[in-house]
């Protein structure tokens, strides 16, 4: 191939990068008109249910040879610019930055939207039941190590609804600036640190593991902090000016973390969702089993269930429920119109699309 021929290749490339700009600039005109009739009605500015949709077409009208994760990737920032357009977005999310739920946040929401760091989760639960941010993130539920307990927490005492999810893979590096042999001391949160359980028992067994707020958190600590080190993200080491002693050290390789969007509305159906709810039984026999049936005879498959204490009175429990469907579902609505007849008391946390694949980082 001749230089001439790369020139007129280029050329076209050049031609196709100006169409394409006009055409996102129209397809955000169109964002901004509906954005205008979104207001009349005040909704929130994302809506879910029509990323999902969005991103299903993708999926359908992709020939190649981008792979549909590259298209994915694209138009997850051009709906972040959009929403922008619409109206100025915040996003509360447990920090400090490059911690897993602040990456987890800008890859549900992009880069154009505005993030505001909180230093613990019910901070960000605070934030958005008082309107000062938009929307928050927080993890819900880890693949080795079970349910975030803060999280669940949090919604005994709010009123926020779960209006989408996100399913990360959490690959954990062991970051410092000290040999792994001379390291006295290691960071992370609590359950960073039981996800490298064998790790750590074999490589650094005389170190001291600290619990610290966040994984990110960690990082700051122990950059400033000689002979530490921090159980992190990669994209941390960097942030916070660390090494990386050894990556990938989670004992399970297939270590992914559950995230929550957090609002205060829940979102409209996509045909593929779930609900997620929480409930208190009556202390009798068969309690649970006469909670959960209207699930099994409505076909209703039930995803997770967990339990935390009610904080009201000893050996009281509250108990959370992901089923399939949505909550104007005949069937879903149906049952849980009979399970609230049944408890002492049912919260329906929202329903929102399911998650149906790892986002790999």
């Amino acid at each position: 191939m001749t230089d001439k021929d790369i020139g007129r290749i280029r050329s076209e490339i050049d031609r196709l990068d100006e169409e394409i700009v006009a055409l996102l600039n129209r397809r955000a005109g169109c964002a901004l008109e509906i954005g205008r009739l979104k207001k009349g009605e005040n909704r929130l500015p994302y809506a879910p249910e029509r990323e999902q949709a969005i991103y299903k077409r993708l999926s359908a009208i992709n020939q190649g040879p981008l792979p549909l994760e590259t298209l994915k990737a694209i138009y997850r920032e051009l709906m972040s610019g959009c929403i922008s357009l619409e109206h100025p977005v915040v996003v509360a999310y447990l920090g400090p930055e490059y911690s897993f739920t602040h990456l987890a946040a800008r890859r549900k929401f992009g880069s154009t939207v505005h993030y505001r760091s909180q230093p613990t989760i019910a901070a960000v639960f605070d934030e958005v039941s008082h309107g000062r941010v938009t929307y928050g993130v927080a993890p819900i539920e880890n693949s080795t190590e079970g349910g975030i307990s803060d999280t669940m927490d949090c919604f005994l005492t709010t009123g926020l609804k779960i209006c989408a999810e996100l399913v990360v893979p959490i690959h954990l590096s062991l970051l410092s600036n000290t040999p792994l042999d001379d390291i006295r001391r290691i960071y992370s949160k609590a359950q960073a640190i039981a996800q490298c359980r064998v790790y750590l028992a074999t490589h650094v067994p005389r170190a001291e593991l600290v619990d610290a707020s966040s994984t990110a958190r960690a990082a700051e600590i122990a950059a400033a902090e000689e002979g530490a080190g921090a159980i992190a993200s990669r994209e941390a080491a960097e942030a916070y000016g660390l090494g990386v002693a050894e990556e990938n050290i989670e004992d399970a390789s297939l270590n992914a973390t559950r995230f929550l969007v957090i609002a205060r509305e829940t979102s409209r159906p996509s045909g593929s969702d779930k609900t997620s709810i929480m409930f208190s039984i009556k202390d009798e026999v068969g309690a649970l089993f006469n909670m959960l049936k209207p699930f099994l005879d409505a076909g209703i498959n039930l995803t997770r269930i967990e339990s935390r204490p009610s904080k009201q009175r000893a050996w009281d429990y509250i108990f959370f429920v992901d089923l399939e469907g949505h909550m104007n579902d005949a069937a879903v609505s149906g049952a849980l119109s009979q399970l609230e007849q049944r408890c002492k008391f049912l919260n329906v946390l929202g329903s929102y699309p399911a998650s149906k694949e790892w986002v790999e980082r």
